[in-house]
């Protein structure tokens, strides 16, 4: 990578750093001049900067309002910002998106389709294949890495089949040696470089990393896969503008019928969006409750 492009790169992280703690007045407050939206932290923040921005300048440019952009720090901190009325929106994970909607009633507006033409994604479990690892019995005692307790993917699907399977209490089973990476990306890099010997991972940042470099694949082997939810979805503030609501919501689901649309979605990763709403995120919950039974025999928190 160039000079100029590295400095670029991170001339865009610092303008979504400042958006995050900058002073600011949304449309919960009833304002039209700016929406904010949030982004989970899915992968490293130059890679997130660079798939938002032209979706970000498109949405300005079809609603003529300002869309801004601000990274979470962690999956979690969205839902306080939301409680703190400082997110008029969010593209949010399954979890976080089904506590969202259950605790704050956010509407969800529409979710993007990859390039695999899927709007859903899954969990995996994965190990070195040089382990020793090919079943839960496998993993007494080794160190487990995973993503955030608020991720379906990279937290509650495994503690589901962890339970599933008879671990009632993952402090013991392994030795207190598990921790949290912070993102999907992470968690691969963690047990690719040693640091753990098993990991949770979202199907889709893996198979992205695999496509830019083959060698994981050689590497990494994945020993148990989830039921698919939703992958990420624009959810609103329930006190977010009805009208402007269903104008985000238009554009959205047309971008693929433009040529502009069409280059956005392209840099977004995505062939184009669909409708979402609440029904979809009813698998998520109970997905949820079976992994909360887990936390409850294990009291972790």
């Amino acid at each position: 990578m160039t000079m100029r492009k590295r400095s670029c790169r991170l001339f865009l992280g610092l303008l979504f750093f400042i958006s995050a703690y900058a002073p600011w007045q949304g449309l919960v407050f009833g304002q039209t001049d700016e929406i904010l939206l949030g982004i989970e932290p899915e992968h490293n923040i130059f890679d997130q900067v660079e798939r938002y921005r032209y979706l970000a300048a498109y949405l300005s440019d079809q609603l003529g309002i300002k869309v801004n952009l601000t990274i979470m720090s962690r999956y979690g901190e969205v839902i306080k910002r939301f409680k703190s009325k400082r997110l008029d929106g969010a593209f949010l994970s399954s979890y976080t998106a089904a506590m969202g909607i259950k605790e704050l009633n956010l509407e969800p507006v529409a979710s993007p389709v990859n390039f695999g033409g899927e709007s859903a994604s899954q969990g995996y479990i994965f190990v070195r294949k040089d382990s020793g690892i090919n079943s839960v019995n496998d993993m007494n005692g080794r160190r487990i890495v995973f993503v955030d307790p608020a991720t379906m993917e990279g937290y509650l699907f495994p503690l589901a089949y962890l339970h599933v399977h008879g671990v009632t209490d993952i402090n013991s089973f392994f030795n207190n040696r598990f921790y949290f990476s912070g993102s999907h990306a992470s968690a691969v890099f963690a047990v690719l470089d040693g640091r753990a010997d098993i990991g949770s991972v979202k199907d889709t940042v893996f198979e992205k990393l695999v496509r830019n470099d083959p060698s994981i694949s050689r590497e990494l082997s994945v020993i148990a896969k989830s039921q698919k939810a939703p992958e990420f979805t624009l959810c609103v503030s329930n006190q977010f503008h009805k009208d402007l609501k269903e104008r985000l919501g238009a554009v959205l689901l047309q971008m693929d019928k433009t040529k502009e649309g069409k280059k956005a979605l392209r840099q977004f990763e995505a062939l184009r969006f669909i409708q979402s709403d609440k029904s979809n995120f009813d698998q998520v919950e109970k997905m949820a409750q079976e992994a909360r039974s887990s936390i409850h025999e294990h009291g972790n928190n």
